[in-house]
């Protein structure tokens, strides 16, 4: 067979409903793990910064082996009540146990949703317009116990995204129906637009809980890029947390700290503060910011293990 080349992920760029709906293609916003997948003789699975993440989805293996292979671009993702769920994802991300890994295949299987087709047999599709490389994406038939082509959602924009609302989906990408497939580039060609608010942040310490949470993590204080790449404080996150979750990030953090913080600006030092290195992603949903560029009430979601500190994206509407 003809070995597949290498693509990375194309990303969104956070914007606004497009006026011109003619132009454009609307997808569900997903809630899931992003993943490059080429299918030949095996399945393999990339994340978006290039981690064989394969292992981790053995009920994605029924996509292989195919003859010609192809790449094609979409989302893991766990369903719950017809929606994505992150919260169930999130014990699956990072999960590297074999045994462990096929008890959740069992108790909480994952849906590989397919958007994009990149390349077919030795022919790459990425410099092909959307729209046609959507129209071969679907005569594919790729429709499985694991996996599928979602359905686009109808036009105009406003009437997308009202039915992402009302479904209580993430938001929509509105994609470019004449635009290319621009390997490992953030492009407004795919213009991601949200009805809830989430941030992937930065985790740069924890202070200690009290009550229930006494001996445990009683919140985590993050930072986010400004627009010349630093991380500024970005306040701290205390609900949102399951009992597993607690337990698995004090084991993340415990071989991180450091006596001092990562970063410069925090202003006073809060009480009973312990400091790590500035290597662990999460994402928290929250209401907006505060004038002083604070979370207002954000609540906790899950570690990014698929996300590099250098992938989180500098915030909108933060002062």
């Amino acid at each position: 067979m003809t070995r597949l080349p290498h693509y990375a992920a194309m990303l969104a760029t956070a914007g606004h409903l497009p006026a011109d709906d003619d132009r454009w293609a609307y997808e569900v916003k997903y809630d899931g793990v992003r993943a490059i997948a080429y299918i030949d003789e095996q399945l393999r699975l990339e994340s978006r910064n290039g981690n064989d993440i394969t292992i981790a989805w053995p009920e994605l293996s029924g996509l292989a082996p195919a003859e010609p292979g192809f790449v094609v671009d979409g989302e893991i993702v766990i369903e719950q009540a017809g929606r994505s769920s992150f919260q169930a994802l999130a014990p699956r991300m990072h999960q590297r146990n074999p045994d462990t890994i096929r008890a959740l295949a069992q108790t909480t299987p994952a849906t590989y949703l397919i958007f994009d087709l990149l390349h077919i047999g030795d022919r790459p599709l990425i410099e092909l317009p959307y729209a046609q490389r959507r129209e071969l994406l679907e005569h594919l038939g790729l429709t499985g116990p694991h996996w599928r082509v979602p359905h686009l959602l109808p036009g105009p924009a406003a009437d997308a995204l009202a039915i992402s609302q009302e479904l209580g989906l993430e938001g929509i990408v509105c994609k470019r129906r004449n635009s290319w497939y621009l390997p490992g580039q953030r492009s407004p060609a795919w213009t991601k637009v949200k009805n809830v608010t989430h941030q992937e942040v930065v985790l740069i310490g924890w202070k200690k809980g009290t009550g229930r949470r006494a001996g445990q993590i009683g919140s985590l204080l993050v930072a986010v890029p400004d627009d010349r790449g630093s991380l500024e404080y970005a306040g701290s996150v205390g609900t949102g947390f399951t009992a597993a979750m607690l337990a698995d990030l004090s084991e993340q953090l415990a071989p991180l700290q450091r006596p001092d913080p990562p970063i410069p600006g925090i202003g006073r030092t809060p009480d009973g503060v312990t400091w790590v290195q500035p290597k662990l992603v999460g994402e928290v949903a929250f209401t907006e910011w505060t004038g002083d560029g604070r979370l207002r009430h954000p609540s906790w979601r899950g570690l990014r293990f698929d996300k590099s500190v250098d992938e989180v994206e500098t915030p909108t509407g933060r002062t």
